[in-house]
């Protein structure tokens, strides 16, 4: 069985997620972000605005500077190519790919916050379809008015919000557009085209079409890294994971340091080096599943958005840093646009690297950032140790 090192893993898996990929020197275009969208598959959509939109992040990690208004354009566009649904979390995915979590919808529950209003309100559940259906996409509060609030389990919805997301898991409402990042919902079938819509696969066959995909996003991966690419479950993956290596469709092999099987990606490629620098979102792919970040980085990573102020050890919203293929540090971002500032609030280096040698570098992608963002100034805060080296240099 081949082995590989815990260099070339990194370099296989960074590879696959589009870090071997050089970054436009011109204009960025839509192939560019079509070429992102090919190697990550799915985008993770979050609220935070603390820097940007987690969808808008990952796509400024691999190509630099680009306009906003192309991400937009392919997920909410009259042409659109991105649909949302609940692929790894809130997420974008390729149109084409919504027919492979039918799985998920047929078997999505009722929440509990519906259930007790439901047995009240019996026929509330199709005046909100009916409602859609006549007057087209719709936004909570339309619906509001005509139901008591009832607060909900998740982030205090009302009913209305709660039988629209319900809906949208159902896969029978989905998202055509946001306005002020608030969703509005309208049928499915009046926004899929009609083959995407009717395209049917067998359980199984959706199960091992994403499979497939998590291990070419992946590169190389443990069977956890597999499922939780796209959340699924183990029992009814691991029959599949088997067949796919007796048909050549997964590589087993070991790679230095790991205890589970591994799989390679047939399709995968060896860079001799990663080069570049990015700031990985706590959203992004490569980071997303902490154990496998900790496995293939030694790098041990927590968002602390929900820790108390006083209890963070690096920050509010900190990305990784990679550097020529390495995480080498944490920087802990914010976007003042009050005083058109990109802010440094914490910068902190890995233990053997050299803050001297990253700093320049790391600064021009500041720099790249903020101009990306529309902001004046890059202001550092000595807080780390990475700070003294970046205001320095």
């Amino acid at each position: 069985m081949r082995t590989l090192s815990i260099s070339q893993a990194r370099r296989v898996a960074l590879a696959a997620q589009g870090f071997a990929d050089p970054r436009p020197t011109g204009k960025v275009m839509l192939r560019h972000m079509r070429r992102v969208i090919d190697r990550v598959g799915v985008v993770q959509i979050d609220s935070v605005n603390i820097v940007a939109r987690a969808h808008y992040l990952p796509f400024f990690a691999r190509l630099g500077n680009y306009p906003m208004k192309l991400l937009d354009q392919l997920a909410w566009g009259e042409k659109r190519e991105l649909i949302e649904y609940w692929a790894h979390v809130a997420a974008l995915i390729p149109i084409e790919d919504w027919p492979l979590f039918r799985h998920r919808m047929e078997t999505w529950e009722v929440f509990r916050s519906l259930t007790g209003y439901l047995e009240v309100h019996p026929g509330a559940m199709d005046e909100i379809r009916n409602r859609i259906r006549s007057e087209g996409a719709i936004r909570p509060a339309a619906i509001e008015k005509h139901h008591a609030t009832g607060l909900g389990p998740w982030w205090e919805w009302s009913f209305a919000k709660s039988a629209l997301e319900y809906l949208f898991f159902k896969g029978e409402v989905t998202i055509p557009n946001r306005i002020n990042f608030a969703r509005t919902y309208d049928l499915t079938e009046r926004i899929l085209p009609a083959e995407i819509l009717n395209r049917s696969l067998a359980e199984p066959e959706q199960r091992r079409e994403l499979l497939r995909k998590s291990l070419r996003h992946l590169g190389v991966a443990t069977f956890a890294d597999l499922t939780d690419y796209y959340r699924q479950a183990n029992a009814p993956c691991r029959t599949i994971v088997e067949e796919m290596v007796a048909d050549g469709e997964a590589i087993e092999v070991r790679v230095e340091g790991w205890k589970d099987n591994v799989y390679l990606d047939p399709s995968a490629s060896i860079p001799r080096s990663i080069k570049g620098v990015a700031f990985l979102c706590p959203f992004d792919p490569v980071v997303w599943f902490r154990p496998r970040t900790e496995r293939l980085f030694d790098f041990h990573y927590r968002i602390e958005i929900y820790t108390p102020q006083p209890k963070r050890v690096f920050g509010y919203y900190v990305f990784p840093i990679l550097f020529d293929g390495e995480l080498v540090g944490r920087i802990d971002l914010k976007a003042d646009r009050a005083a058109s500032a990109l802010l440094v609030r914490g910068a902190h280096i890995e233990k053997g690297q050299d803050p001297e040698r990253l700093a320049p570098r790391i600064n021009e992608e500041l720099e790249t950032m903020a101009e990306w963002l529309q902001l004046d100034d890059v202001v550092i805060e000595h807080n780390g140790g990475l700070a003294g080296a970046l205001a320095k240099a």
